[in-house]
């Protein structure tokens, strides 16, 4: 006589993970894909911070647009949310759906990239890192405006900015798309552009992950330049002196110099209490005999760097120079992973930082963050200025809101192995440095927050990311994706979504993944009724 014991204690008013038979609906459609319990879960499902461990209900690796649909499709029908995946580094893990129990489809296969020769448009498919992107465009003489690290996916990072060291000249990488192939929420393919559906392609230049699955995007590409310069200068400062450097830098930023400049101020903790690392660089892809006349005016007021220089060479030498010793070819290394807290800071063009803010904030990190158990830095990049081309194309230009801004801060705290657990303080240091410049600006200073430094503590997230274009993609979001199937942590929400409603018609549950009807339970059902037939089979049936 066989006896086996069958336990199963499911919420079938609350299911929210084990649903309607998702593994038959995504088995043997001609992509890979892995549940929870599988062999390659837990590398497919692992976060890029080491802070967030969600559990998926399903990672899918498509590789046409089609696979795609049929993914979207069953999530539908099993009531789940979906998220796309490129490179992984969403800093608070929304590539992995920012909670658990959503289905991701990882883009990773998507690595086409071709140009067109006479008109220079690139079509990049969305599963390509920035380095490998640097390397093709490079061998037809192109490039892209884009950021520094070479294992960051072009996904997220073309869909809500993507400022580089060439953005000053070339405007933000979604500023260089100039149509996308996406699959909406029904499981639509379809391409959007200026002149078709061009309320979704405003959107998705500047909140595309909220609105359909990019796999594709045609991109206007630029020469690359002949000769590139990457500069960087160091001093160790009392606060004092970091202040005024800090000062002056601000003051330099607004003076009339080319597009073709870029500069980034650096703020790291100092030797001692009270003193911090200030640096000074940026990018010049102009003459190299030109620079240092043009930075005259900043560097003539520091004492001289304890350490720094140039490195002057071809366009993608300094692509390499800006990668921090990382390879391009991102194939030839594996991906680093970090334990860490973020938050952004853009700062208006119109109402520069007051001396009350920059004190306060110089100050606390001269202290407070040399007492932090944090390894933190703080880079100060200048978004705008005289000539910036990310503002001279307009507010409206796409739903990318903070065009007007003068810096862009990044501020990274991580724990100082890269490992768990993360500093008790490294929340509280960061928060209060952003707060120190906020609270001393005048009332109702518009500052704003870059979404791909994603901050999930951040509480008034829909106006510091999206600024006055928040309205306009809720409406569009109620358009295109009126269930809310594309949900996650500081993403845009419609007025009327939700997640997918219970199916209608019966459905059918294999928890252990075996087809084999072996036990139904046919008095179970969904809260709407629907009733469910769930299938449990005896361990010998499925080892």
């Amino acid at each position: 006589m066989l006896v086996y014991f069958v336990y199963v204690a499911v919420t079938l008013s609350l299911l929210s993970f084990v649903k309607a038979d998702l593994r038959a609906d995504l088995s043997g459609k001609g992509f890979t894909v892995v549940f929870p319990g599988d062999s390659g879960f837990a590398p497919a499902s692992q976060a890029y911070n080491f802070r967030y461990a969600f559990i998926p209900a399903a990672v899918t690796t498509p590789t046409t647009p089609q696979h795609v649909s049929t993914i979207i499709k069953a999530a539908v029908a099993n009531g789940l949310q979906v998220v796309a995946r490129g490179g992984g580094h969403s800093y608070i893990a929304n590539g992995l759906g920012g909670k658990n129990n959503a289905v991701v489809v990882d883009m990773r296969t998507f690595k086409s990239i071709s140009i067109d020769a006479a008109s220079g448009t690139a079509t990049i498919g969305m599963g390509n890192r920035l380095g490998d992107i640097a390397l093709a465009l490079n061998t037809q003489g192109r490039a892209l405006p884009h950021g520094t690290c070479p294992y960051v996916g072009i996904g997220g990072h073309s869909s809500y900015g993507g400022y580089g060291f060439t953005a000053r000249m070339w405007g933000l990488t979604l500023d260089t798309i100039q149509s996308l192939d996406v699959v909406l929420a029904d499981g639509t393919i379809t391409s959007v552009s200026s002149t078709i559906n061009p309320d979704l392609y405003w959107a998705m230049r500047g909140a595309a992950p909220s609105f359909a699955i990019t796999t594709a995007i045609h991109v206007k590409t630029f020469p690359a330049p002949p000769v590139a310069t990457i500069f960087g200068f160091n001093w160790e400062l009392s606060a004092a002196d970091a202040l005024a450097g800090f000062t002056r830098y601000q003051i330099f930023s607004q003076t009339n110099f080319p597009k073709e400049l870029s500069l980034q101020c650096t703020l790291q903790k100092g030797s001692s209490s009270g003193r911090l690392t200030f640096s000074f660089g940026g990018g010049y892809y102009g003459p190299a005999a030109n620079l240092d006349a043009i930075i005259a005016p900043f560097m003539s007021q520091m004492a001289p760097p304890g350490s720094g220089g140039k490195n002057t060479g071809n366009y993608l030498n300094s692509v390499t120079a800006l990668a921090g010793g990382m390879p391009l070819n991102t194939t030839s290394d594996p991906d680093t992973h970090d334990t860490f807290y973020v938050k952004s800071l853009l700062t208006p063009a119109a109402s520069p930082m007051s001396t009350a803010a920059m004190t306060n904030f110089i100050f606390y990190l001269a202290f407070d963050g040399f007492a932090s158990a944090t390894s933190w830095f703080i880079q100060v990049d200048l978004l705008g200025g005289q000539n910036s081309q990310i503002a001279a194309a307009g507010v409206n230009f796409n739903a990318f809101a903070h065009r007007n801004s003068l810096f862009l801060f990044q501020l990274y705290a991580n724990s100082p192995n890269h490992n768990l657990p993360y500093p008790a303080d490294g929340f509280s240091f960061l928060d209060g440095a952003v707060s120190k410049i906020t609270s001393n600006s005048p009332t109702g200073w518009d500052y704003g927050a870059y979404p791909n430094y994603i901050d999930d503590r951040l509480s008034d997230w829909q106006l510091r990311y999206y600024g006055t274009h928040y309205a306009r993609l809720q409406g569009i979001k109620d358009t295109v994706d009126p269930q809310g199937l594309f949900i996650f942590p500081n993403g845009v929400e419609g007025n009327v979504g939700s997640p997918p409603p219970p199916p209608t018609t019966g459905v059918a549950i294999h928890p252990n993944g075996n087809v084999n009807k072996c036990l139904g339970v046919t008095e179970a059902s969904y809260t709407n009724g629907t009733p469910v037939d769930m299938y449990v089979c005896p361990s010998f049936m499925y080892n």
